[in-house]
């Protein structure tokens, strides 16, 4: 099976700085695309960034130029650093793999536990 341990979320003050990581272990074979979404409390997920292989970054209109996404794929990692932290960023975020396991052949979703992001004003 497959496990997204995700790592750095905390409380903040507006204006300040967080650095998100996930990790994905387990029988991978291979992974298509990582990403953040987030979900403030009432609201749907959404998504906030996603890395592709072989593809641009693409981002959420709320979060362009502030947060910026990154991918390891030595280490099947993923980081998320958020500056400029707006308290409307508020909410747990939450790490997607779109993978491959090992011994299939087409690729599934997995999530992690998410990580609580609180700014405050």
């Amino acid at each position: 099976q497959v496990q997204l341990v995700e790592s750095g979320g905390g409380l903040v003050q507006a204006g300040g700085s967080l650095r998100l990581s996930c990790a994905a272990s387990g029988s991978i074979g291979s992974i298509n695309a990582m990403g953040w979404y987030r979900q403030a409390p009432g609201k749907q997920r959404e998504l906030v960034a996603v890395s592709s292989s072989g593809g641009s970054p693409n981002y959420a209109d709320p979060v362009k130029g502030r947060f910026t996404i990154a991918r390891d794929n030595t280490k099947n990692t993923v980081y998320l650093q958020m500056n400029s932290l707006k308290p409307e960023d508020t909410a747990v975020y939450y790490c997607h793999a779109v993978l491959r396991l090992s011994y299939r052949v087409s690729s599934d979703d997995y999530w992690g536990q998410g990580t609580q992001v609180t700014v405050s004003s």
